[in-house]
């Protein structure tokens, strides 16, 4: 995850200390371990050649392959908020559009330190590997598209101080441009792997725009940990977008299944995946284990554009009701506020939003199906048409007619001399 970090009287966003180690051959090192505690994002390279079998863990724990046999993302754009992803890498060759940079600074996409964080989250949601698909990275979604958006330099781009000398304004307008840009230009699903400390109404009423037109938005969760690395008494910083309403905010977890320590514990995580030591594709086109809540963003990212790929008319609260409900690992208590619901099932939240195609009434309103304490509402009254009309006026008729009838012979009655006492 790029994060956002406070200075004095000025919000900022920061790189959330991604360190490029020699190749790792086999499990980090301890020390590598500790790195990655403290940071809570760490990438060390990884060997081309076992990549493949690298990823099997993540596709196996996010039970992928069941929902390949329906769909691959095909029709699909993700839009990638991120750092910008180099579209010549080539596990992702012929799937990248490139859309603008909104940073502020002037650093070539040539550079060695351009896209780096998001080239690798692109890689996540939609690698399509080389030599004919069988080697390098495959991402959950392979046939998606990915809309490169640039919001944030990484944290060694030559420009990065420039950057971070900008005004808190700017830094959340080129957020808000950033959604409407993705919104505008077909994204179905907008992957945001980077926070900030702060709320944006500006921010806001992009994402409400982007919830108007169908699209799913999905943040990582943070990398602050638990309540020990926080003074709010119970819960990590918050973290933004992660925190605004409707976002699907993601923990993470690794191969075990146990919650990563540096995950941000608190109430907006809705669920959790792989984000420990998870292969991605670099932008010098080298390979990486990457960890954090950024990867485990991007993975159910992927996710999320299987669904919108086979019911494009989903509503995201639907998207994200298939996604929260179908969960593996789920806590005891229903939720907790490390993994939220549990671990995220590609397969199930496949299932589960057919399912909710299919039983939203095609022409539901608020209007029709809200209810007042419980009660239903009164069904709507139709207009009447004219035959409706003649019909109800002859029973009218009728029924003045067999009153008056009734009131006649009453007044008769009442006239008739009554029987004479004997």
């Amino acid at each position: 995850m790029l994060n956002q970090g406070w200075r004095p009287g000025l919000a900022l966003l920061v790189a959330f200390g991604v360190v490029s180690l020699a190749a790792l051959p086999g499990p980090a090192s301890a020390a590598v371990r500790q790195e990655r505690q403290e940071s809570g994002e760490f990438a060390g390279s990884a060997a081309a050649d076992s990549i493949r079998d690298n990823q099997q863990w993540v596709l196996g724990m996010l039970n992928v392959e069941a929902a390949w046999s329906a769909t691959q993302g095909s029709g699909v754009t993700v839009a990638v908020i991120d750092s910008g992803v180099n579209p010549d890498v080539s596990d992702l060759a012929g799937s990248v559009i490139t859309g603008p940079d909104y940073t502020g600074v002037t650093t070539s996409p040539a550079s060695k330190n351009w896209g780096v964080h998001g080239t690798w989250m692109a890689s996540l949601i939609a690698g399509r590997g080389h030599d004919g698909g069988l080697s390098g990275v495959i991402g959950i979604a392979p046939e998606a598209r990915i809309l490169s958006i640039r919001v944030i330099p990484d944290r060694a781009d030559p420009h990065y101080g420039k950057y971070e000398r900008e005004p808190e304004t700017f830094i959340q307008q080129s957020l808000a441009d950033g959604i409407a840009y993705a919104v505008a230009h077909g994204a179905r699903v907008i992957s945001m792997s980077i926070g900030y400390s702060a709320p944006s109404g500006t921010v806001r009423e992009e994402l409400q725009k982007a919830y108007d037109r169908g699209v799913v938005v999905i943040a990582s969760a943070g990398n602050s940990g638990g309540p020990a690395a926080s003074d709010r008494g119970g819960e990590a910083p918050e973290s933004f977008p992660a925190n605004y309403p409707g976002v699907i905010s993601v923990g993470a977890v690794d191969s075990s299944g146990a919650v990563a320590g540096f995950s941000s514990d608190n109430l907006s995580v809705q669920v959790a995946a792989p984000g420990v030591s998870v292969p991605a594709q670099g932008r010098d086109g080298q390979y990486w284990w990457v960890s954090g809540t950024s990867p485990a963003c991007a993975l159910v990212a992927g996710i999320a554009a299987l669904i919108k790929s086979r019911y494009p008319a989903l509503a995201p609260d639907l998207v994200a009701l298939a996604l929260t409900s179908t969960t593996t690992d789920r806590p005891s208590a229903g939720y907790d506020s490390q993994v939220g619901f549990g671990i995220v099932n590609a397969g199930a939240a496949l299932a589960k939003a057919g399912k909710l195609a299919g039983a939203r009434p095609a022409q539901a309103s608020l209007k029709t199906t809200v209810r007042y304490r419980g009660v239903p509402p009164q069904a709507p009254v139709l207009p009447r048409g004219s035959g409706q009309l003649v019909l109800f006026a002859l029973l009218t008729l009728t029924s003045l007619a067999l009153i008056a009838a009734a009131v006649t012979q009453l007044a008769v009655l009442r006239r008739s001399p009554g029987r004479a006492d004997q």
